[in-house]
């Protein structure tokens, strides 16, 4: 079983609002990444809050049960990978879907051909590549939790993905969203046509 994780923490001042209720395609940019992280595989679903958390847990239209609040938030998103992990129930998961909110432009496929490729390949990392550049969201094996709840909040996970060079596993996607990081309400208008 995986566990899905949408990061959705920070402050998000560029935006004006909070990302995680940015309107997308008749939902919101959490609700958009809940759908495409729908699977087989996936039986935990977690929202990491973490800036003005109850407002925003208020607007949702999730199951409350999958709201983790990040009290440590203002120390970067590596601590609401760790507010994930800490949620999980002990031996549960066999990996952990990693979604930061501001790349919610990826569909169910990308998905699933991710979730495939850490089924099929067993590497420790699987994360997509799309011309040339690696983008999210990332699979981690539970392997990895404590070197990722270990790792240091200056350089975040990506420690951990360089750590294990060897260990990752690209695949290619024509999806950009991959890349897209939607940080404010410019770079949404031209990501979503708005």
């Amino acid at each position: 079983m995986l566990a899905a994780t949408i990061l959705a923490a920070g402050e998000s001042k560029r935006m004006r609002q909070p990302k995680a209720l940015v309107p997308f395609q008749g939902s919101t940019f959490v609700e958009h990444l809940i759908a495409a992280t729908r699977h087989a595989r996936v039986g935990i679903t977690r929202v990491v809050l973490g800036a003005g958390a109850e407002g925003i847990r208020a607007q949702l239209k999730i199951d409350p049960a999958w709201v983790v609040v990040n009290g440590d938030w203002p120390t970067g998103q590596l601590s609401s990978i760790h507010a994930a992990i800490r949620s999980l129930p002990v031996g549960a998961t066999n990996g952990i879907l990693v979604c930061p909110v501001d790349h919610p432009l990826i569909s169910a496929h990308l998905v699933a051909a991710l979730i495939a490729a850490f089924d099929v390949g067993g590497k420790l990392i699987v994360l997509p590549m799309y011309r040339g550049r690696r983008g999210h969201p990332v699979i981690f094996r539970a392997e990895l939790y404590g070197e990722l709840l270990a790792a240091s909040a200056e350089v975040g996970a990506r420690q951990v993905v360089w750590n294990h060079a060897a260990e990752v596993a690209e695949v290619e996607t024509d999806e950009e969203g991959v890349i897209l990081n939607l940080n404010d309400p410019e770079t949404v208008r031209k990501a979503i046509g708005h």
